[in-house]
């Protein structure tokens, strides 16, 4: 049976060899990308780049007139970040896990995840950074939270802590400047898990407010193949008015979405969202857009608006006539997957307003796309002007990856923040003249 696999994905490694994307940096981005016409295949393209890490020394790539430092290093697998409020930074810990291979695509999915440096034992902990004498580096971490189940998404509101699990929001009572809590939470409300369980990684995030959370749910497949049956709340972004619920869905029709924040001018909840794959190296365009309660965004019927996807059946006319249109694109397989409005006031006044956003990279496109951090400015609170990279060089001359970036969040100084799962480090982002970091409260 190996033998087998083994063969068809040579071939389908033949096959695809000379069908490549555009080479353009920004291909697929912008608020009406050209679309080019499906290329529906039974395997992807594949061409996961081959996770090496940082050479001693090794660091992302900022602008001129900027500089990187490694915030931390030595983490295992870190995937998202809190500021508190006494400027400590919280990243959780979290992976994959290999899983029992029912059929081709899941042998092909546990091989790249392996390739990639994600199929590892999940830590399943939160650990506190604290960076002590303000030098932008941070001196000691404590194990803040264990025994978790895959932790990602984190935020407070109330006096509590709320951690977004692989299948529930769990809190926990929070003073400011703690370094630990005990247990594992207790249950606010349930997301759907298992036993699939396609995408494990859920956020949460507290409205300005603090009355309600926001929690993210991607799809249970990649266009509905495992039935939709199995999608019920997934694909979707979730809201929970507090203390007490009712759970119910927010936006719907979202393939991944994981990076969410809200629009400093007009408080819109804007998310980044990854989509489905085996349609082409340039086709679908990862996207991010700003929410509608109610609204209902393509997957799995159509994308990027009424773009119908023809190998969903039975198909749902009434659905794809609903579809809206996503507000801006970020290039096919990105893997688009942080997202934070910069409210800062260190940088130069040009990123005021602004989103930057953490590309986690590609595994099947030719060439890889993503491995980078983007800048988009905004302006009366939509995307206004040229995307730009902000953070490069998680790829080395091989194209392998040194590193690649996940959540990205600001501290209380205003520097950027990057969580780098492969790099098992949090990278910080300064103008290369800034003052020093304020020292934890």
């Amino acid at each position: 049976m190996r033998s087998n696999l083994v063969f068809a994905t040579a071939a389908t490694l033949l096959l695809t060899a000379c069908a490549q994307g555009s080479p353009q940096p920004f291909a697929g981005f912008g608020e009406s990308p050209e679309l080019p016409s499906p290329k529906s295949s039974l395997i992807p393209t594949l061409n996961a780049r081959q996770a090496v890490g940082w050479p001693p020394g090794g660091a992302p790539v900022a602008p001129p007139g900027f500089k990187v430092t490694r915030y931390a290093g030595g983490l295992a697998h870190p995937r998202w970040l809190l500021v508190l409020p006494n400027g400590d930074v919280l990243v959780s810990e979290a992976s994959s896990e290999a899983k029992p291979a029912k059929g081709i695509q899941d042998w092909i999915a546990n091989m790249l995840q392996k390739k990639a440096g994600a199929a590892m034992p999940s830590p399943n902990r939160i650990t506190l950074l604290r960076d002590a004498d303000g030098d932008g580096v941070a001196e000691t971490r404590t194990t803040f939270a264990q025994g978790l189940t895959r932790p990602f998404g984190m935020t407070l509101a109330g006096g509590k802590l709320y951690v977004a699990n692989d299948d529930g929001v769990v809190a926990f009572p929070y003073s400011d400047g703690q370094t630990s809590v005990a247990g594992t939470g207790a249950k606010v409300f349930d997301l759907p898990g298992g036993p699939i369980n396609h995408h494990w990684t859920k956020n949460v995030v507290a409205s300005p407010d603090g009355t309600r959370l926001f929690a993210t749910v991607g799809s249970n497949s990649n266009a509905a193949e495992n039935g939709i049956e199995n999608e019920t709340n997934r694909a979707a972004v979730m809201v929970y008015p507090l203390p007490s619920g009712p759970l119910r869905v927010y936006a719907s029709g979202l393939r991944n979405p994981n990076g969410l924040d809200f629009e400093p001018a007009t408080g819109t909840p804007w998310t980044a969202v990854n989509e489905r794959d085996m349609l082409g190296d340039d086709l679908v365009p990862d996207y991010m857009t700003g929410l509608q309660d109610g609204a209902f965004y393509g997957w799995p019927y159509s994308y990027f608006g009424q773009n119908v996807d023809e190998r969903v059946k039975p198909q749902r006319p009434d659905m794809v006539a609903k579809a809206i249109k996503p507000d801006y694109a970020l290039g096919a397989h990105t893997a688009s997957l942080g997202l934070v409005f910069y409210r800062g006031d260190l940088f130069p006044a040009r990123y005021k307003g602004g989103v930057f956003i953490g590309q986690h990279g590609s595994w099947n496109r030719r060439p890889p796309s993503g491995y980078r951090v983007v800048f988009v400015p905004f302006a009366n609170g939509k995307p206004s002007g040229q995307p730009e990279v902000f953070l490069s060089g998680f790829l080395n001359a091989k194209d392998e990856a040194q590193g690649r970036p996940v959540g990205v969040a600001v501290d209380r100084a205003g520097a950027l923040l990057v969580a780098d799962d492969v790099g098992k480090a949090v990278w910080r982002v300064t103008p290369a003249e800034a003052p020093p970091a304020p020292a934890p409260r």
